[in-house]
């Protein structure tokens, strides 16, 4: 598809060949990411959730003991608003899969902690999620992967990218 649109300006504006090239890798970026839109939709909703739940579950499990966070530190890496994320941690406890605890340093704080309802089941949709995008990856061997990640960081990273070099990965 994106050569076919190339290919058309070529033919109505040779003026602008030489100019397309960003089109070639952007337009294959945007595609790419509807792909995996679309994955994760289906992904998430097998498992009973939504992407932004998925995320929420996921960054808590990967947080480590006692697997909870404040809502404001869940924010950089969710790029949504607070109110987002209250809707987000709301519907992951009326699942029971985490829950609101105060915490003992200070009693004004409330961390978001995971159940072991919500650990066991980021740890299983984990192993499938890696197993799904390993499949998206399939066509690349494992050192066109390793250039790839590493072009897209630096871009990322250029282009003001919050996550910073250490976690931008």
């Amino acid at each position: 598809m994106v050569a076919t649109v190339v290919g058309q300006w070529e033919r109505e504006r040779p003026d602008l060949t030489e100019a397309l090239w960003p089109v070639e890798v952007l337009a294959r970026i945007q595609r790419m990411n509807r792909t995996i839109d679309k994955y994760l939709k289906a992904f998430t909703t097998e498992h009973g959730l939504e992407v932004g739940e998925f995320d929420v579950l996921l960054s808590l499990r990967r947080s480590g003991p006692p697997y909870a966070l404040t809502a404001g530190a869940l924010l950089p890496g969710a790029m949504v608003t607070s109110g987002a994320i209250t809707n987000r941690i709301d519907r992951l406890e009326a699942k029971g899969l985490v829950e609101r605890v105060r915490d003992e340093a200070d009693r004004r704080s409330v961390r978001i902690r995971l159940t072991e309802e919500g650990h066991a089941l980021a740890d299983s949709v984990m192993e499938d999620h890696l197993d799904h995008y390993a499949r998206l990856l399939a066509p690349l061997d494992r050192a066109q992967c390793e250039t790839l990640a590493g072009a897209l960081r630096t871009l990322l990273l250029a282009h003001g990218d919050t996550l910073g070099p250490a976690t931008a990965s």
